[in-house]
Parts: structure tokens; sequence; C-alpha cells
């Protein structure tokens, strides 16, 4: 019981939660409060609508987080989330304007197999490049980050395509919240992190990831399919970002080549947060997850703290060093402590 304990506290989820909660106290306390209409005094953070949209805008890169968690614990790196989001986005829209009105089952099952295709696709083709190619993933996803928002810029003409309204009363259903509350980007997050944390710890792919991480040569003497595991990260990381794009088109209600510009930082920023090592080996769905709502939390610090907005880039920033160089920290001491436990 106590080692369990000890395993608990000492993880690096526990840790977030701990920051994670700390944040939000202190946005409560500092936030202030204001007098609606019926005269009742409600805290500008600590209420349901901030908490639901504050979770809504963790939920669009957090579940791109959490596949592109998986290329970052191969030893990988994955620039083109926000390029195949796009493109996925605009694709469901513009193939569902063509077909024309369809049932409310449909539609949906078709936008959503659309995106997850085509972001499926485009993950396929990167783990594929990165393969034959044998190139680092960096440069692969960098030029694919620009090829297929081109794409998408081309084929929409950097017009704004509009989605079928019953897409939108989907992703916008209240399932019985009242006061204009949509929590289905929440529990979509959620459930795609559950499968995540699922994926990686208890199932043999998984911990395949994490040994093609934390040794390349080994995993190769070991007989591991080292194309097969590449290939599959970046299979999953394209097809979280065809998820959240159909998420994110449907609860706004258009698609356009300019969604998700700029949100390779996010993804990069919640998975380093998270715990992710950019030398592979280590990171967490889980991590992924809270790490995007850590930087959530801080984007809206500064918004409900009436902060100047051009700060957020510098915040985020130092957030991913000091990130970085605590787990450098971290891992340094593990080994230390190891190496003092063997001479023993």
């Amino acid at each position: 019981m106590q080692a369990t304990l000890r395993k608990i506290l000492g993880s690096q989820e526990t840790g977030l939660v701990a920051v994670v909660l700390l944040v939000t106290i202190a946005l409560t306390v500092l936030a202030g409060s204001h007098v609606d209409r019926g005269g009742v005094s409600i805290n500008n953070f600590w209420n349901a609508n901030t908490l639901i949209q504050t979770a809504t805008d963790a939920s669009f890169f957090a579940i791109m987080a959490v596949g592109a968690t998986m290329v970052i614990i191969s030893g990988g790196i994955d620039l083109s989330v926000g390029s195949i989001y796009a493109l996925s986005g605009v694709t469901m829209a513009l193939v569902l304007r063509a077909i024309g009105p369809m049932g409310t089952f449909a539609t949906s099952a078709s936008g959503l197999l659309i995106c997850a295709g085509v972001g499926l696709l485009c993950g396929v083709l990167n783990g594929a490049l990165v393969v034959v190619l044998r190139v680092h993933p960096f440069i692969i996803t960098l030029g694919s980050m620009w090829v297929l928002r081109g794409i998408a810029f081309v084929t929409t003409r950097a017009e704004s395509i509009i989605v079928p309204p019953t897409l939108t009363q989907v992703t916008k259903a209240s399932l019985g919240m009242a006061g204009g509350l949509y929590p289905v980007p929440m529990l979509s997050m959620i459930v795609v992190t559950v499968i995540g944390a699922i994926y990686l710890t208890r199932t043999v792919m998984g911990r395949h990831i994490f040994a093609f991480g934390g040794n390349v040569e080994a995993s190769r003497f070991a007989g591991l399919s080292l194309s097969r595991i590449q290939i599959g990260v970046f299979a999953i990381s394209g097809l979280t970002a065809g998820l959240a794009a159909f998420l994110g088109a449907t609860f706004y209600g258009s698609a356009s080549s300019g969604d998700a510009q700029g949100y390779e930082l996010y993804v990069i920023a919640s998975a380093v947060v998270g715990g992710a090592s950019l030398i592979g080996g280590k990171g967490s769905a889980v991590g992924a997850m809270l790490g995007a709502l850590l930087i959530v939390l801080i984007r809206q610090s500064i918004r409900t703290l009436h902060f100047d907005q051009n700060y957020e880039w510098i915040v985020i920033g130092c957030a991913i060093i000091v990130a970085v160089v605590v787990d450098q920290w971290s891992t340094r001491l593990a080994s230390r402590r190891f190496n003092r436990a063997a001479a023993r």
C-alpha cells in the first residue's frame, strides 16, 4: 500500500494535477466577481460557463497532444498536426457540401469518417516518408506542414467552408446541461485520453513505443518491427488531428485553410509540459491532457487578470524551456541514484 502511494505521489501526473489545482485556486481568488441580472454574485473564473469554455479550448489541441505524445515517446516529433487539422476539416466540409443534405446520423458518421480518414492517411504518409527516406521526422513533418496547409489553401481558395448545421447541433449538444453549456468536446477529450492511456500502458504496441524511444538498437535486437512502430505512431498522431478537426469544425460551424495555425506549438508544449521527453522513452496520454489544460489556464489567467495578451507566447515558451530543463534535471538525478544503488 505504501509503495503504491509513493508511486502515485511521485508520478509526473500527480505533480501536474497539483499545479493545475494551484493555478485554478489562484485564478479563483484573483479573478474577482460580478453581479448577474438576478443580483447573484458570480466569480469571474469559478463558474460553469468559464470552466466548460476553458476545457473546450483545451480539448482540440489536447486530443492532438495525445497522438503527438506517442510520436515524441518514440523519439520523433510531428510539426504537421495543425496542417493535418486544417486539411481534414476543409476536406470534410467540401465533401459534405458536394453530397448535399443527409440525415443527422449519416452526416455525422460521414464527417467523422472523412476527418479521421484524411488525418490517418496524412499520418501514415509522414511515417512512411520517415522510414523510407531515413530523414529525421523534424524535416519530414516540417515539409508536410507546409505542403498539407498549401493543399488546403489551394483547394478552398482561402475561403471558409460552412459545415452542415446538423453537425454543429451534434457537437453543441447540451446533454442536459443548462445555460448554453456544450460538454461534447470536453467529454471527447477525456475519452481520447483514456483510450490513449490504455493503449500506451496496457497493450503490447504501447510498450513497443516506449522500447523504441528508449533504445532503438535494443529494440532492433529484440526483433521489434521498427518501421511499423514509426509508421504507427505517426498514423495515430494524424488520426487524433483528424478527430480534433472534426470537433473544431463542427463546433465553430466552418472550416478553413487557416484553422489551427500555431497549434504545433500548443501541442508540443502540452506534451512536453505533460512530461514527455524530447529524447524519447517517456511520456503519457494523461500528462498530455493535463499539460494542455495547464497551458489553457495560463492563457485564461492572462485574459482574466487583464494582462497584455502579447505576453502569451512568451509565457508558453518559458513553460516549454522550464519543462525540458526540469525533465533533464530529474533524469540526471534518477541516473545518479541508480548508479549509487548499483555501486553498493
